[in-house]
C-alpha cells in the first residue's frame, strides 16, 4: 500500500528538476499523475520554447515502465483556458482530482535599477498567476464535489522560496511573487477549507537549474565530492514531505514548510512584535525618539 494509493495529482513544472522528483515519487506511492510540463528553457518567459514538451513525456515514460499511471501535460499554467484544460484533463484520464502541487517557474534575475518591465511580468506571470490560474479551477472542480455530497478529502502544495520569505538580492521580481505565495496560500486554506481542501507551501533548498543559475548558488549547491555522502541538495529530498502533505491522513493547512536535505521547519508568517504606545495622535519629533525601540537591536 502506498501512502498515495487512489489519488489523482496534476504536478505542475514536472519535466525536471523538483518537480520531476514529485512526479517520480507520487507515482511510486500510488498516485496516477498529471505531469505538467512546457519544456522551455528556465529564463524563457513561460513561452515553452525548448523540447516542445519532451520533458513531461520523458517523466511519463519512467513511470509507466514501472508500472505506474501518467499522462503528459503541456498547458501554460498562467493561461486561463490551459489552467482549466489541465485541471480537466485530469478527470478526464483518472476520473478525479485530489492534489494539485503548484510547482512550475523560472528565473529573470537582475538588480533592481537595470530590470526591464518584461522581466518583472514574466516571473510574476508564470510564478504568482501560475499558481492562482490552477487552483481557481481545481477548486471549482472541489466545490462542485462539496455540492453533489461527495467526500471531499483534497490538497494544494504550493512552491515558495526562501528568497521571498527571507529575501535574495537580483531578486526582487522572483521574491515578490514567491512571497506573494505564501500569502495566496494563508488564504487559499482558509477559503477552500469549506470544501474538504487543505493548502500548503513549501519553501525548498535544493539544487535545479533555477538554484544552479542564482547569484551566489551555483557553486554551494554542487554535490558532495565524496561518493556516499549526503547529498543536501538533492531535489529528491523534497518530495517526500510533498507526498505527505498531499495524503489523505496529513491534517496540516495554511502552513508554509523550509525543506532541505533531512530538515524541515515550520516558517512562523508575518506577525505584530515590537510596540510603541500612546494615548492620541504621535508628532514626528516624537516618533524620531521613540521608533528606536522599534528596531531588531533595541534594548
Amino acid at each position: 500500500m502506498g501512502a498515495l494509493d487512489g489519488r489523482v495529482a496534476v504536478i505542475t513544472g514536472a519535466g525536471r528538476g523538483i518537480g520531476r522528483e514529485h512526479a517520480l515519487l507520487f507515482a511510486s506511492e500510488g498516485a496516477a499523475v498529471v505531469v505538467n510540463d512546457r519544456g522551455g528553457a528556465p529564463d524563457d518567459g513561460g513561452t515553452g520554447t525548448g523540447d516542445g514538451g519532451t520533458a513531461a513525456e520523458q517523466v511519463v515514460a519512467e513511470i509507466t515502465a514501472a508500472g505506474g499511471r501518467a499522462v503528459a501535460n503541456d498547458e501554460d499554467v498562467a493561461d486561463w483556458d490551459g489552467g482549466r484544460r489541465m485541471i480537466e484533463a485530469a478527470v478526464e484520464a483518472f476520473g478525479d482530482l485530489h492534489v494539485l502541487v503548484n510547482n512550475a517557474g523560472i528565473l529573470r534575475d537582475r538588480s533592481l535599477s537595470n530590470m526591464t518591465e518584461a522581466e518583472w511580468d514574466d516571473v510574476i506571470r508564470v510564478h504568482l498567476k501560475g499558481h492562482f490560474v490552477p487552483t481557481h479551477f481545481a477548486g471549482q472542480w472541489w466545490r462542485e464535489q462539496h455540492r453533489a455530497g461527495r467526500t471531499v478529502d483534497r490538497s494544494v502544495i504550493n512552491t515558495s522560496s526562501t528568497s521571498g520569505l527571507v529575501g535574495n538580492p537580483g531578486q526582487t521580481n522572483y521574491g515578490a511573487a514567491k512571497a506573494g505565495i505564501a500569502a495566496f496560500t494563508v488564504i487559499a486554506a482558509q477559503e477552500l477549507r469549506a470544501y474538504g481542501v487543505r493548502v500548503n507551501a513549501i519553501a525548498p533548498a535544493a539544487r535545479t537549474r533555477l538554484t544552479e543559475a542564482t547569484p551566489g548558488l551555483g557553486d554551494l549547491v554542487q554535490p558532495p565530492p565524496e561518493p556516499n555522502a549526503f547529498d543536501l541538495w538533492d531535489a529528491a529530498n523534497v518530495a517526500p514531505l510533498v507526498a505527505y502533505l498531499a495524503s489523505a491522513s496529513a491534517p496540516e493547512t495554511g502552513s508554509t514548510f523550509f525543506v532541505q536535505g533531512g530538515t524541515v521547519r515550520l516558517f512562523e508568517p508575518w506577525r505584530l512584535g515590537a510596540t510603541i504606545e500612546r494615548e492620541g495622535r504621535w508628532t514626528v519629533d516624537e516618533l524620531a525618539t521613540h521608533m528606536p525601540q522599534l528596531r531588531p537591536d533595541a534594548d
